[in-house]
C-alpha cells in the first residue's frame, strides 16, 4: 500500500467516525422562513399560515397538514375525531434501507399522527359533515391498511347517520411496504362508497390537492359526486416521465395539473383555498334544498364491537338519561292505543333503533322503563363488547320477491315480544 492510499483510507475512516450533523427538518413549520415551490420567493411562516399557506407573490398553494385544514374548514370547537387510536403494523416484515416499523415510528413522532389520514365529524357553517383529511407529511400520504380502514369506517358511519361526506386527498398512492394489503384498500373503499352513493343516495364531495396520485386517484378520489381541486394541483396516476417514456411523446407543460384535467372534463370545479369553506357550505345547502329528492336505504351493515371510548360515552349518557328519564322536556313517551298493543310506523329508521338509546327508550312503555336498572345496562355493554351485530335491511327469495325487513325481524324477537305486543302498520 502506498503512502497516498494509506492517507486516503485514513481520511475516509475519519469521515465515517465523525459525528453526523443533524440537519433541521425540511418542514417549514419548524423554522421562521420558507421558500415558495413555484416562484422561489422567501416567505415568513407566520404570515404564510395566516394566508392559508398561499404564496403572496404568485398565489401558488403550498402543502398544508391535516390539522391546518381542519382549522380552516371545520367550525371552531366542533371537530370530533373517529378511530384516532388505530395504528399500522408490519404484516410483511418489510425492510429496505430501514425497517418499516422504524419509518412508521419516525413519521408518528414527526407529525403527531398514527397514520396518514384524520377522520371525524364536525360542523361546516353549522352543517354536520363527515370529513377525512389525508396528510402528505406522513410517509407521502401513502394509503396503507389503516388509512383504508379509517376511511371505510368513516363512510359507513356517514351512511348510518346520513351525513354529507367530504374527503380531502393528498397522497402519493398505495403504500408499497404493505403490498397487497395496501392495494385491497382501493376496492374496499370503493365498495363502501357504492352503498353510500347508490343505495343511501347521499352526497360525496372529493377535494383533490397537490399531489393526488397513484392508487388514491384510481379509486375514491375520482368517485365523488362533485370533484373539486385546488389551483395548479398535481393530479394523476402514473408519473410524467413514465408516460413520456411509454408513449414516446412530449407531453404538454400543464399536463396532470388541475386546469388541464378541468379542460378535459375530469374535474367539476377549481376552487381557491380561501373560498373552499364557503363553496362547500353553499353546495351542501343547495343539495339539501334541491327538489325531487329520492329516498335511499341501507341494504346491509355491521355494528362492530364498541371501543372503550364509546363505552365511556354511553355510560355517561346512561347516567344523564336515567336521571331525566321521566321529565317531559327530556323525553316523550309514546302512547299506547290500548294496554296490550303499541303501534310502530314501519318506516321508522332501523338504524336509529340500533344506534340511539333515546329511540329505544321511546319504543318501550313507561311501565317497562321503570324496570330498567344498571344491571341490565351493564349486561348490554358486555354484549356490545363481545359481539358484532350483522344485519340486512331487506333480503329477497329465489324469485327476487321482497321477503322481510329488518324492523319486523327486530320486533319479532322473543325479547321484545315477551315484554310488549306490537303491530306493524301496513
Amino acid at each position: 500500500m502506498s503512502i497516498l492510499a494509506w492517507i486516503e483510507d485514513q481520511r475516509k475512516l475519519k469521515l465515517l467516525n465523525a459525528p453526523k450533523y443533524n440537519h433541521p427538518a425540511s418542514d417549514g413549520s419548524q423554522g421562521l422562513w420558507t421558500r415558495c415551490d413555484n416562484c422561489g420567493v422567501i416567505l415568513y411562516i407566520k404570515h404564510l399560515k395566516e394566508n392559508q399557506r398561499v404564496c403572496f407573490g404568485c398565489g401558488y398553494h403550498l402543502q398544508m397538514n391535516s390539522q391546518e385544514r381542519i382549522e380552516n374548514i371545520i367550525d371552531l370547537g366542533t371537530w370530533r375525531s373517529l378511530d384516532e387510536t388505530l395504528s399500522p403494523c408490519d404484516p410483511l416484515e418489510f425492510k429496505d434501507q430501514k425497517n418499516y416499523t422504524e419509518r412508521l415510528k419516525e413519521a408518528q413522532e414527526r407529525t403527531g399522527l398514527q397514520d396518514a389520514v384524520q377522520t371525524g365529524t364536525g360542523l361546516l357553517d353549522g352543517i354536520p359533515v363527515a370529513v377525512g383529511i389525508m396528510d402528505f407529511n406522513f410517509m407521502g400520504g401513502s394509503m396503507g391498511s389503516v388509512v383504508g380502514e379509517k376511511i371505510t369506517r368513516l363512510i359507513e358511519y356517514a351512511t348510518q347517520e346520513g351525513l354529507t361526506l367530504i374527503l380531502i386527498c393528498a397522497s402519493g398512492g398505495a403504500r408499497m411496504q404493505e403490498g397487497i394489503f395496501s392495494l385491497m384498500q382501493m376496492a374496499k373503499i370503493s365498495a363502501s362508497l357504492q352503498v353510500y352513493q347508490s343505495s343511501a343516495n347521499l352526497l360525496y364531495i372529493s377535494i383533490l390537492t397537490s399531489p393526488t396520485t397513484g392508487g388514491v386517484t384510481a379509486s375514491f378520489a375520482m368517485l365523488g359526486d362533485l370533484i373539486i381541486a385546488e389551483p395548479k394541483a398535481l393530479i394523476g396516476f402514473a408519473g410524467r416521465r413514465v408516460i413520456e417514456q411509454t408513449l414516446q411523446e412530449q407531453l404538454p407543460d400543464d399536463f396532470q395539473t388541475a386546469e388541464y384535467l378541468l379542460h378535459h372534463g375530469l374535474l367539476d370545479l377549481i376552487v381557491p383555498r380561501s373560498f373552499l369553506k364557503q363553496a362547500l357550505s353553499e353546495t351542501i345547502t343547495l343539495y339539501k334544498d334541491a327538489p325531487f329528492k329520492k329516498l335511499g336505504f341501507i341494504p346491509f351493515g355491521i355494528q362492530k364491537n364498541i371501543s372503550f371510548m364509546t363505552e365511556e360515552k354511553l355510560r355517561r349518557k346512561w347516567k344523564e338519561w336515567s336521571q331525566n328519564l321521566f321529565k317531559n322536556e327530556e323525553f316523550e313517551i309514546l302512547k299506547f292505543s290500548n294496554d296490550n298493543e303499541k303501534i310502530i310506523d314501519s318506516e321508522l329508521l332501523y338504524r336509529e333503533i340500533l344506534l340511539s338509546f333515546k329511540n329505544i327508550f321511546n319504543i318501550f312503555s313507561e311501565s317497562f322503563l321503570k324496570t330498567l336498572d344498571s344491571d341490565l345496562f351493564n349486561k348490554a355493554i358486555f354484549l356490545a363488547n363481545q359481539e358484532k351485530i350483522e344485519w340486512r335491511a331487506f333480503y329477497r327469495d329465489k324469485k327476487n320477491n321482497l321477503k322481510s325487513d329488518f324492523l319486523e325481524n327486530l320486533i319479532n324477537q322473543s325479547f321484545i315480544s315477551d315484554k310488549l305486543k306490537y303491530k306493524i302498520k301496513n
